[in-house]
C-alpha cells in the first residue's frame, strides 16, 4: 500500500522520495517521515470516510495561521486521496523538549496571532474538533456564536447520547445570561482552536510551531483555556502572553466556561469519564 501511495505522491510533487519510515505523531492516522532530494516531509494517511474532509480542514487552518506571519506552522504541500485513502503531506518539523525560553517565545508569538484584528466570529468553512464536526457559521456577536455554534450543539449531542439529563442541561436563556455576565466585550481573534500540549512543537532551533488546528475567529481566551485543561504550558508561557495581552476581568470564570466546550467534546467523544468535569462546571454556573 505505502509503496503505491509514495509513487503517487512523487508524481504529484515532481520530486523523488529517497527514503521513508514510520513515525509517531498521529493518533488516528498512519504517519511517516519522507525524505526527498531537498526536504523532509511529514505524511498522514487515513482511510476513514471523513478523513479527506478533515485533511482539507486542517490545511485551511494551517494556511490561515501561516498567512498571518506571526507564528510558524508546517507548510502543507498536498492534500489528496488515493485508493480510497486520504493523505496530507506537510513539512516535517524536527523537534525537541521545550525549555523556559521556548515557552516564553510561544506565548509571545501566540499573542501576536491573537492581536491581529478580525472582523467577525466564525470561519470561512466548517471544520472538526477531534473527530466531531465543528460549525463555524459567521456571527457578529460572540455570545451568540459561542452558544449557537459551540455549547448548544455539544449539549444536544450529549443529551441524545444519554450522557446528560434534561434536568442538568442549561437552556439558551440561562446560558446567554451567564455568558453576558462573564464573556462580554470580546473582540475576534484568529484561534488555533484546540491548543493542548500535543498541538505545538518546538523545533531544534527553538522555533515554536502550531499543528493540528481547529481554526476559527473567536475570543483569545479560548486558546488559553484549552492550554490549561490537560496540564499547563509553563509559567513563562503565561507570563509572556499576558504581558502582551493582559488578563481580562473574570479570568477564572472564562477559563471554566471555555473549558466547558472542550470537556463536552471529550464527553461526547470518549464517554462518561469526562462527566464529572462537565457536571462540576454546569453546577457552578447554571
Amino acid at each position: 500500500m505505502i509503496k503505491n501511495i509514495l509513487g503517487h505522491i512523487s508524481d504529484r510533487i515532481s520530486d523523488k522520495i529517497t527514503s521513508t519510515r514510520p513515525v509517531t505523531g498521529g493518533s488516528i492516522s498512519s504517519t511517516y517521515l519522507l525524505e526527498t532530494s531537498n526536504k523532509s516531509l511529514f505524511l498522514k494517511i487515513n482511510k476513514a470516510p471523513e478523513a479527506i474532509k478533515m485533511f482539507h480542514a486542517e490545511q485551511k487552518g494551517l494556511d490561515a495561521i501561516e498567512r498571518t506571519g506571526t507564528i510558524s506552522v508546517p507548510h502543507v504541500h498536498l492534500v489528496d486521496s488515493y485508493d480510497e485513502k486520504a493523505i496530507i503531506m506537510m513539512d516535517y518539523v524536527e523537534n525537541r523538549r521545550p525549555d523556559p525560553s521556548d515557552y516564553a517565545r510561544l506565548g509571545a508569538e501566540l499573542a501576536g496571532l491573537h492581536l491581529i484584528k478580525q472582523k467577525n466570529f466564525g470561519f470561512t468553512s466548517d471544520n472538526f474538533i477531534g473527530s466531531l464536526p465543528q460549525s463555524n457559521q459567521i456571527h457578529s456577536d460572540w455570545i451568540e456564536f459561542y452558544w449557537e455554534e459551540r455549547i448548544s450543539p455539544q449539549l444536544q449531542l450529549a443529551l441524545r447520547n444519554g450522557l446528560l439529563s434534561e434536568k442538568e442541561t442549561p437552556g439558551k436563556q440561562d446560558s446567554i445570561d451567564i455568558f453576558n455576565r462573564y464573556l462580554n466585550d470580546v473582540t475576534p481573534s484568529l484561534l488555533h482552536g484546540d491548543l493542548w500540549g500535543g498541538n505545538y512543537l518546538i523545533s531544534t532551533n527553538g522555533t515554536p510551531y502550531l499543528i493540528d488546528p481547529a481554526v476559527y475567529r473567536g475570543h483569545s481566551m479560548v486558546d488559553i483555556a484549552m492550554s490549561k485543561l490537560f496540564g499547563s504550558f509553563g509559567t513563562e508561557f503565561y507570563n509572556t502572553y499576558h504581558e502582551i495581552i493582559p488578563k481580562p476581568e473574570y479570568y477564572d470564570e472564562q477559563i471554566d466556561l471555555y473549558q466547558l466546550y472542550f470537556l463536552l467534546v471529550h464527553l461526547n467523544m470518549f464517554g462518561r469519564g469526562y462527566y464529572s468535569s462537565v457536571s462540576n462546571i454546569l453546577k457552578r454556573y447554571f
